[in-house]
């Protein structure tokens, strides 16, 4: 209750009163709406794997479905703990205008810059010619061609598109108030990390590979998508735009897990290494300017945090 006051009172509008219990009630909500996301994609019943086109597309039509109704999920978790006022509901979710531009840029340039060695190996191990590259990267054919791969579409659009819709932009409104700022960073992702725990459930359906190595490969999946979606938080907390996460996870989609084992084993590895090293001391000093809250406007979130857990978030 005196978390469930405070997070009302540095919403920066005085009538807020939330309802007692709030902290119960988010959490719940937010594992609810996991489990919508996760339980959609099993409403299908099929034999096929889950890279077959007609499961890709089923999958497309559930998740579009559960990510479309999400935003009503937070307005009516705002009706019932008292979250009427201050700013608007896709405000909140970080689907605005002001600010949009470094929102999608700056995100996403801090990230490649984090990828800075994996990049540097993915252009020595593809000998691209810039101008060819910038050519087919301008070639409307070539982005049709994506377009039509339906596994593209599933992992660089509609994965992103509704993975930050949901985990993001719908459960971070819900925790600020509960958990504060930080705090919500580092719970977030956890209902994340589990929701991928579904993969599981295929690998042992199909037999792709021993029980005990399917399961070490979930912890390893979880602990990535979690310190991923701590990231991603932070960075929807910071501009407060959904966009930004969007972009970096579509691009984190298409890198992968940076290959460590290739590049110890590549003829270049010192310079790889360099670059590896080189990225992640280039992301730390670029961290905290790269998304400084004056560069995106108003943040709404802050709004809903006590004081106190938002200074060294919001400013």
């Amino acid at each position: 209750a005196t978390m469930a006051g405070g997070g009302g009172g540095g919403g920066g509008d005085g009538g807020l009163r939330p309802r007692p219990g709030l902290c119960p009630v988010s959490v719940a909500s937010c594992l609810l709406l996991a489990c919508g996301y996760v339980g959609s994609l099993y409403v299908w019943r099929s034999r096929l794997p889950r890279d077959h086109p007609t499961v890709i597309k089923r999958r497309f039509t559930s998740v579009l479905v559960i990510s479309a109704l999400s935003p009503l999920w937070v307005w009516l978790w705002r009706q019932y703990t008292g979250f009427k006022t201050g700013p608007s509901l896709l405000m909140l979710m970080g689907v605005h205008s002001e600010g949009i531009f470094a929102a999608a840029c700056f995100p996403l340039l801090l990230t490649m810059v984090l990828f800075l060695g994996p990049l540097i190996q993915l252009l020595m191990d593809y000998s691209w010619d810039f101008n060819d590259g910038l050519k087919m990267f301008l070639d409307p054919r070539c982005w049709g061609q994506c377009l039509a791969d339906i596994r593209w579409m599933r992992n660089q659009v509609v994965a992103p598109l509704t993975e930050e819709l949901v985990f993001r932009a719908c459960m971070l409104p819900m925790l600020v108030p509960c958990t504060g700022l930080g705090h919500a960073i580092a719970t977030c992702p956890l209902f994340f990390g589990v929701a991928h725990f579904h993969h599981v459930i295929e690998l042992l359906k199909f037999r792709q590979g021993t029980v005990a190595g399917i399961f070490l490969s979930a912890v390893f999946q979880f602990s990535y998508t979690a310190v991923f979606g701590a990231y991603t938080a932070f960075i929807f907390i910071r501009t407060g735009h959904l966009i930004g996460p969007v972009l970096c996870h579509s691009f984190c989609n298409y890198m992968g897990f940076p290959a460590m084992g290739a590049a110890l084993e590549h003829p270049q590895k010192l310079v790889i290494f360099f670059f590896y090293v080189l990225g992640v001391v280039l992301f730390l000093l670029l961290l905290s300017p790269l998304t400084d809250p004056a560069l995106y406007g108003p943040l709404a979130l802050c709004r809903l945090a006590r004081p106190e857990t938002s200074a060294s978030v919001c400013t």
